[in-house]
């Protein structure tokens, strides 16, 4: 089959062809027809020379060039595709290394293999540019709701017709008891876009909170529009659902907008996904007021926040306590995803066991600590005193408000607590040396004898030691593994030393030891405050 002035325009014309029928670019697919001839041409005149074919865009004619490279003498290592500078003389006057010798050859006769060849690297093209198409338009959509066809079933994964691809639905991104047939119309969120061998993967889901968020943007025109928003998700796919919204407009309930009249707004939703229960609660910067909200419909008699720890304690009426966990464990579960905060749930016998015990805990060590009788302690207790450096170090005048307690009492207390506090130092310096601890981290200010013992149980035995630390090895903290959040112990916890005092003895120990220039931490600091003044 020889490229004749018969069949070059059928060359354009294939080209256009085929771009219709893919929805691609005619471009490419011409691109694709050069490349496939150049290969056609290489298995003719030689695999070594560098033949490029161009097609004329308006004629159809296919024109093949021969093309050699100028070299340096000592690169030259194809000489059917390079020449040195001195061989480019002859066809160059002033030839230089990077220039082109380009001769037109022959067109080729194409056989039957290299035709076919030919016909493959085409095809192969054609794939890439609508993968490439494909990749294109879905990655723009992903977080976006999509409408489909069901093509079939494989393992438990349902085949998406999308329009101009397939997408697929995994099982675990399928809600429970959902069945689909070949034909059933679906609606799916696009949850991830990816580039793989086989072409680009779109991959759906009915489960993501993100799902619910969009269907409510489709039924509700006020957070399409802006004035509702919906601030968190949490989701038992098919069962139950909590979903926080807030409205920057004071005279619309978003509550109430959410729902709809007669529930028509949140029943579209409902309907959608099955069955499942939505609860939709007001959002509330303030944590514990949102949670009080998000533990709905269970009552709530007191909250207890810790922000370090991002744990929160909720007490509870007796009578309650099984409707705020709800079955399973999945109305505290849901309010935990949308707080995120970890929740521990109290009766109010149980939080008044636990105020006792550390009420007696806390009386047992002022009575043993300093001599007191019962009801001294008690007092003690009482009045907000937890530990002995309070006692020993507060001012006169905060224990000379219990009653009984002169001004000679309040100062044989605080000897007292004083010398317990002492002797309890001294000893654990005394076993921290024993360990092996160097001077140099006895020494460094900011950390008690106690702090000293516990770093020298755990082998943190020098100033170099501790510095290389970092300050959830000392303070502890949280890391969230698979969704759920595990406690990392720290060394000095006990001693109620938070991440930020623990990064400022870290860093601090770091620039006594020369490991860190104090100016560089000056200049990282006055670029934080100018990016955080630009924002």
């Amino acid at each position: 089959m020889a490229i004749t002035s018969a069949n070059q325009l059928e060359l354009l014309q294939t080209a256009e062809a085929v771009a219709r029928e893919k929805m691609i670019d005619p471009e490419l697919v011409v691109e694709a027809m050069e490349e496939s001839l150049a290969r056609a041409a290489k298995s003719r005149y030689g695999a070594e020379m560098d033949i490029r074919v161009s097609i004329d865009r308006k004629t159809g004619r296919a024109t093949f060039t021969r093309v050699r490279t100028v070299v340096e003498d000592e690169e030259l290592e194809n000489y059917q595709a390079e020449l040195t500078v001195e061989q480019a003389k002859q066809y160059l006057a002033d030839p230089k290394v990077g220039d082109e010798i380009k001769d037109e050859v022959p067109p080729v006769e194409l056989g039957r293999i290299a035709a076919q060849s030919a016909k493959q690297v085409i095809l192969q093209k054609v794939r890439e540019a609508e993968r490439d198409r494909q990749f294109d338009e879905f990655k723009d959509r992903v977080g976006t709701i999509i409408n489909g066809v069901v093509k079939r079933e494989e393992y438990g994964n349902v085949i998406v017709d999308i329009g101009r691809g397939e997408g697929i639905l995994r099982r675990n991104e399928k809600i429970g008891r959902e069945a689909y047939r070949p034909n059933d119309r679906i609606r799916c969120y696009i949850k991830d876009v990816r580039r793989e061998a086989r072409g680009p993967q779109v991959f759906l889901s009915r489960t993501a909170p993100e799902f619910m968020a969009e269907l409510f943007k489709m039924e509700v025109p006020e957070i399409y529009d802006g004035i509702i928003e919906i601030k968190a998700v949490a989701r038992d796919p098919g069962s139950r659902a909590k979903i926080a919204v807030i409205s920057y407009d004071g005279s619309i309930d978003p509550v109430g907008a959410c729902v709809g009249m007669r529930g028509s707004r949140v029943q579209a939703v409902v309907n959608e996904l099955q069955g499942e229960k939505i609860d939709i609660i007001p959002w509330n910067d303030d944590q514990p007021t949102f949670l009080v909200n998000a533990l709905q419909p269970a009552e709530v008699t007191k909250v207890v926040l810790d922000e370090d720890a991002g744990k929160i304690e909720v007490v509870v009426p007796d009578e309650q306590l099984s409707l705020a966990i709800g079955r399973r464990g999945q109305n505290v579960r849901l309010a935990s995803q949308l707080t995120n905060l970890d929740i521990d749930i109290l009766t109010e016998a149980e939080e008044s066991e636990r105020r006792q015990k550390e009420f007696a805990a806390r009386t047992q060590l002022f009575m043993d600590s300093l001599d007191l009788d019962e009801f001294f302690a008690q007092l003690l207790v009482s009045e907000g005193f937890t530990n002995l450096e309070e006692v020993a170090y507060v001012d006169v005048d905060e224990l000379l408000v219990i009653d009984g307690v002169d001004e000679g009492t309040a100062e044989e207390l605080q000897a007292r607590a004083r010398d317990v506090i002492e002797e309890a130092q001294r000893k654990a310096l005394e076993h921290a040396r024993e360990l092996g601890v160097e001077e140099g981290l006895i020494d460094f200010d900011g950390l008690t004898p106690q702090m000293i013992e516990a770093l020298a149980e755990d082998g943190v035995k020098s100033l170099e030691d501790f510095a290389t630390c970092a300050d959830w090895e000392l303070a502890g903290g949280w890391t969230t593994v698979n969704g759920e959040r595990i406690k990392d112990e720290g060394i000095l916890e006990k001693f109620d030393m938070s991440l930020e005092e623990a990064q400022n003895l870290v860093m601090t120990a770091r620039i006594q030891l020369g490991w860190v220039d104090p100016a560089d931490l000056e200049a990282e600091e006055e670029v934080e405050i100018e990016e955080e003044s630009e924002d």
